[in-house]
């Protein structure tokens, strides 16, 4: 069956008679077509063949949509209801009817596409706290997904550059021209080549598994008040038996996109704090950049049939490119009292200091974790004593080193209230050759006690009893860097990105 041939379907489901009589809103995706009435939506897949998915038969598309049933109902069980027939009647087509099924739909619960994250990313209504749990979520999910062992790694990462190649090259010129799209081949190609190793080694210790696939913000929605995963690859299993940090780059890469470097910054560092997957850290800029180049040809391929803008097929492949250009790391620390924001301006900066996020060590979750503690689950005081600072200390030394030799640039997020903290940190910058900024940030005590009282839900234990402490320490002399803490967030951030330029 072709496209030509579903027309009949189309219509039927356009018509609000096959709805109850409710007002139809439909979408169509280079896969699919959505048919929005009442309380549900119905999902056609459309009679398509690309070299990554078939949808040519009737057969084909029922057994897609029931593995879509079944695979996004790990994540939105209250949002897949049902596999529906298109049967043909005496008197026309009906839907779960007892004639013979002419097609298959996905029935699913309608949502307001205002809680779609795609909108809230435009309304700039995606908080820090939410994306902290949307991070949460993700990571119980994939902590929980199946190991598919014989996906993944080298082959797998092979696998989608040579689709990548293959459809950029059949549907990007005149946007994206031959020549730049076999740069980029090529440039992908070697960066996979040097991360062959570690791509083996996160395979073969279960780190690739049954993930989404296709985790991007158009695919999470704000459900009864909880981020929900939605819509996942069903078509091909070798898409979405992947790496979870692969997974994890789509969400990534289009929040950079669409210019929300701080959000994207807040979600990987609660991915790696809370998950243990900052050995692939590495793979990061390859990750972000395939998933970069799959937007670029998925949107040329829709651009064709006028279903897509060529001119963001061309943002995308001019980002999944530049992603690839090696930047050295850097190391910044942002120091200050409690109540200063450290750990707002180091997600800001995380987020600013590349295209990929710089990896933000926060002593608050370090000292966490080296109790086994949950980042916002309160410590006991024997946590605090000198020794144990100590080793809090020392472990952000540690993880710094790993992640710079990773490539990525670090911001650690202490107090550093000691001149011989900050001695260290500047230290280690030396000793890894790379560049080192110390940020210090200060504000007036009835602004830090003001935002001290306010916290909730925060990995620091800090009250205004410990602020109060902190208020009568001997600094010594601080010669990182002096920021005025007392403005709103970017403003602080903006200076010290200009300390730093400097």
């Amino acid at each position: 069956m072709s496209e030509e041939a579903q027309r009949e379907t189309v219509a039927f489901l356009s018509d609000p008679r096959a709805h109850g009589g409710a007002e139809v809103e439909t979408i169509t995706t280079h896969a699919s077509r959505i048919f929005m009435a009442g309380e549900r939506v119905l999902k056609l897949k459309r009679a398509v063949q690309y070299s990554y998915l078939d949808f040519s038969t009737p057969e084909l598309r029922r057994g897609s949509c029931e593995e879509e049933l079944r695979l996004n109902r790990r994540t939105a069980p209250n949002l897949y209801l049902d596999v529906q027939p298109v049967t043909r009647e005496a008197n026309g087509l009906a839907l779960g009817g007892k004639g013979e099924p002419v097609d298959w739909v996905v029935v699913m619960r309608r949502f307001p596409q205002e809680a779609l994250f795609s909108h809230l990313a435009e309304a700039d209504r995606l908080t820090p706290d939410l994306m902290r749990r949307l991070a949460d979520n993700i990571v119980a999910f994939h902590r929980d997904a199946e190991i598919t062992p014989d996906f993944g790694g080298v082959k797998g990462v092979e696998q989608v550059i040579r689709i990548n190649d293959e459809n950029l090259r059949r549907d990007g010129p005149p946007v994206i021209p031959v020549g730049e799209a076999e740069a980029l081949t090529a440039a992908a190609r070697k960066a996979a080549g040097d991360l062959a190793d570690l791509l083996e080694q996160r395979r073969i210790a279960g780190k690739v598994r049954q993930c989404h696939g296709d985790l991007h913000l158009r695919n999470i929605s704000l459900i009864d008040g909880e981020p929900t995963l939605f819509d996942c690859i069903e078509f091909n299993p070798s898409l979405a038996a992947i790496d979870v940090l692969y997974d994890l780059a789509f969400l990534l890469m289009d929040l950079r996109y669409r210019g929300h470097g701080t959000e994207a910054a807040i979600v990987f560092n609660r991915y790696m704090d809370v998950s243990d997957e900052s050995d692939g850290i590495a793979a990061m800029p390859l990750f972000l950049s395939l998933r970069a180049w799959v937007r670029a040809h998925v949107t040329a391929t829709a651009a064709k049939s006028g279903a897509g803008d060529a001119a963001e097929a061309r943002r995308y492949f001019d980002l999944a490119r530049d992603l690839l250009k090696p930047r050295p790391p850097r190391l910044v620390a942002v120091g200050g009292l409690s109540g200063t924001g450290k750990s707002t301006i180091a997600a800001i900066l995380a987020g600013r200091l590349g295209l990929t996020p710089a990896r933000v060590l926060r002593s608050d979750v370090i000292r966490k974790r080296l109790f086994g503690a949950a980042p916002e689950q309160r410590l006991p005081a024997e946590a605090y004593a000198r020794d144990a600072t100590e080793r809090v200390y020392a472990q952000l030394e540690a993880e710094a080193q790993a992640a710079i030799a990773a490539g990525s640039s670090v911001i650690i997020d202490a107090v550093s209230a000691k001149a011989e903290e900050r001695t260290a940190f500047a230290a280690l910058g030396e000793r890894l050759s790379v560049p080192f900024d110390g940020i210090w940030l200060e504000a007036p005590p009835e602004i830090l006690c003001a935002r001290v009282g306010a916290r909730k839900n925060d990995a620091s234990d800090a009250d205004l009893a410990v602020l109060e402490r902190q208020l009568g320490y001997d600094l010594g002399a601080i010669d990182w860097h002096r920021i005025d803490a007392s403005p709103a967030p970017e403003a602080i951030a903006d200076a010290a990105l200009k300390a730093i330029s400097r």
